[in-house]
């Protein structure tokens, strides 16, 4: 089969596509052939060499598709159910998941959708409901407003009553974020903390989300309100600089770094969040965002990295996984 892979970090021209073994399915397993797969942004900190990886790597974090085969001990999935999947690897014309990572789909969700919210949603559930549970009326900072995850958090701090703030590189990028239910955008060179302090009458906001790290950082620390939480979960700007613990107790603040995979631990876990995620897209209270989908090649995924990294786009990228020879 086809995978999509990289040999050693660099640029995106280390990512080649391989002919490689189909997996076989232990017993806890489920085997997928992908028909779609979203493009995430920790796939750039690994091809880089930021994040450390096991080599040689096959990309992509998620994908939605049919079940080919399930192992032994798995009784609640069956050949051809429509599934997603949160898993390292999707980037292939088969994967290899275990059953706690995949999720059955229920008639009213098409795949694309529930594909292109898989990851990114359940960040932005995970973020509003464990790393600082979103109360009516607070005030809530979302940095990169208008990114995949910006948008879906955005949309979901509203849906708690949360009065949202967002910032953004462009007035076409915070126009969309208005439409998502944001209360006010500013964009990054605004004197963001005079714009805070102007409608939060100078109490700053409960909690900062901040996806996009070395720029954005340092200042969080005059946006946020006294006893607010800073919840740093991505750094697409660069790493932030390393903060001294005494920082924190100016203002009581807590400071959190938290890791998805973290709060899904468990399959029970997977399917509460899952759950709530599919209930809001079925309720049409989440929408998501498609930007482009490519076709998944080593050329499709190198181009999706690169418009990516150039903070142009808004909302989710996709791969369209085509048939394999194999599969006709």
């Amino acid at each position: 089969m086809k995978a999509i892979r990289f040999h050693q970090p660099g640029d995106l021209d280390v990512i080649v596509c391989d002919t490689v073994p189909a997996p076989e399915c232990g017993p806890d397993d489920v085997l997928i052939k992908p028909e779609i797969a979203g493009v995430n942004f920790i796939d750039t900190y690994f091809r880089s060499g930021l994040y450390p990886a096991e080599l040689p790597m096959t990309l992509g974090q998620e994908c939605g598709g049919r079940v080919v085969e399930v192992g032994a001990h798995v009784t609640d999935l069956a050949e051809g159910d429509r599934v997603v999947a949160l898993t390292t690897g999707s980037f292939a014309e088969r994967i290899l998941v275990e059953r706690r990572r995949v999720v059955k789909l229920p008639v009213e969700i098409d795949t694309r959708t529930a594909t292109a919210a898989l990851t990114q949603g359940l960040t932005a559930l995970t973020l509003a409901h464990a790393a600082y549970a979103v109360q009516r009326d607070d005030w809530v900072l979302v940095h990169a407003a208008a990114g995949g995850t910006g948008l879906l958090l955005v949309q979901i701090a509203t849906h708690l009553g949360a009065k949202v703030i967002g910032t953004t590189s462009t007035r076409e990028k915070a126009e969309l974020v208005k439409r998502h239910g944001a209360a006010h955008v500013f964009l990054y060179d605004d004197d963001l903390v005079a714009r805070v302090n102007e409608v939060t009458g100078g109490t700053g906001v409960h909690v900062v989300y901040d996806s996009v790290g070395k720029s954005t950082f340092d200042r969080d620390f005059e946006l946020i309100a006294r006893l607010g939480t800073l919840v740093s979960f991505g750094q697409s700007s660069g790493v932030p600089e390393p903060v001294s613990l005494h920082r924190l107790s100016s203002k009581n603040i807590k400071l959190l770094r938290p890791s998805l995979y973290n709060y899904l631990a468990t399959q029970a876990e997977m399917e509460h969040y899952t759950g709530l995620l599919l209930d809001m897209l079925k309720h049409e209270t989440l929408h998501v965002n498609v930007w482009r989908e490519y076709v998944l090649s080593a050329e499709g995924v190198q181009t999706a990295q690169r418009d990516l990294l150039s903070r142009r786009t808004t909302g989710k990228l996709l791969m369209r996984v085509l048939p394999s020879v194999e599969d006709s």
